[in-house]
């Protein structure tokens, strides 16, 4: 917007304003009166600048900064009256310039053309400047908003990543307490997950392979633990390594079919599915419900959705549906333009 308000300027002072000079009956007075118009245009351009650089900023200041942009227009009006007082000649009564009737005969032709000229130069470099400040205030709003949404997808990701850590360490807590083989093998993978945590939380987006391996190690802990009652099948294909997505984005939804939909009792099945075709994510997740109350059990899914908002307004699509017993996640992403 600097540069657009900079053209404006350029265009106005070297096209606009001579063109507005050129169409006045200007030429005997040139030619009688040199000094004076020169000194009446050069006034004109100082208007016209005074305005755009100091005036009309110093009016959305502070305390004195605003006392001055007013002192600085109503100066500008008194300069314009003072040189406009100047009396350059006295017309024969009732004989009118370039036969010209003028409406108001107590004030000449020129002085009328001054105030005109006058007016047009305030009210431009006014509301040139009056733009600039508004996309100024714009612009900074927008950063602010930024800012804001930057914070709250970090408070975010700062809730889910000890959810995870707990869940997985009371699965992990189980299996060495029944001291079962699977026990040091589950505890490298959470170790590695650990360090993915670690290093993608430092970072706004990881490689979609990336979270697919992430997620790949989650299920296969979780899995561990799990009795022959659940069967989990796990489909993963990514083909295009540049596709970028914020970290621990998905992992929420895979944690909830396991919170849910796992019984010692009852058989089960949980399905996940993540794919990408066209710079477009697609993500599903189905579980049986097996109803439990828990604390906060909605809090990650509303993070996500919250996030999801945030990051991809208007690019994506989540719908969640419970039917028959069965809860399923579907996600859509448009991750390429």
């Amino acid at each position: 917007m600097k540069n657009i308000a900079l053209y404006i300027d350029i265009a106005f002072c070297l096209v606009v304003l001579p063109i507005m000079v050129a169409l006045s009956p200007i030429e005997r007075w040139v030619h009688n009166f040199t000094t004076y118009m020169v000194v009446a245009g050069m006034w004109l351009y100082m208007v016209y600048i005074i305005n755009r650089a100091f005036a009309v900023p110093f009016l959305f200041g502070r305390g004195i900064k605003k006392i001055y942009g007013v002192i600085m227009i109503l100066g500008s009006f008194i300069i314009t009256f003072c040189l406009s007082s100047i009396e350059l000649y006295h017309p024969k009564p009732n004989v009118f310039d370039f036969g010209i009737v003028r409406h108001l005969p107590q004030i000449q032709q020129y002085q009328q053309t001054l105030w005109t000229l006058f007016m047009i130069v305030e009210s431009f470099s006014v509301a040139v400047g009056l733009l600039v400040h508004n996309n100024i205030q714009k612009a900074h709003i927008q950063a602010a908003e930024s800012e804001r949404d930057t914070a709250i997808i970090k408070m975010y990701r700062a809730q889910i990543k000890p959810h995870f850590m707990f869940n997985t360490l009371n699965s992990l807590y189980g299996l060495f307490l029944t001291e079962n083989k699977s026990a040091l093998p589950s505890l490298e993978k959470f170790i590695s997950m650990m360090r993915y945590i670690h290093m993608s939380s430092n970072r706004d987006l990881v490689s979609l392979r990336e979270e697919g391996g992430y997620i790949r190690e989650y299920v296969e802990v979780q899995s561990l633990r799990l009795s022959e009652m659940t069967k989990v099948v796990l489909n993963i294909g990514i083909e295009n390594e540049a596709l970028m997505i914020p970290p621990m984005l998905l992992v929420t939804f895979v944690e909830n079919c396991f919170k849910h939909g796992v019984s010692p009792v009852e058989e089960s099945l949980i399905q996940i599915n993540l794919s990408e075709e066209g710079g477009n994510l697609f993500f599903t997740t189905s579980n049986r419900i097996f109803p439990r109350e828990k604390i906060g059990e909605h809090m990650g899914i509303e993070n996500c959705r919250r996030r999801l908002e945030l990051l991809y307004s208007g690019k994506y699509q989540l719908i969640t549906d419970s039917n028959n017993g069965i809860y399923r996640v579907s996600l859509q992403i448009r991750l390429i333009e």
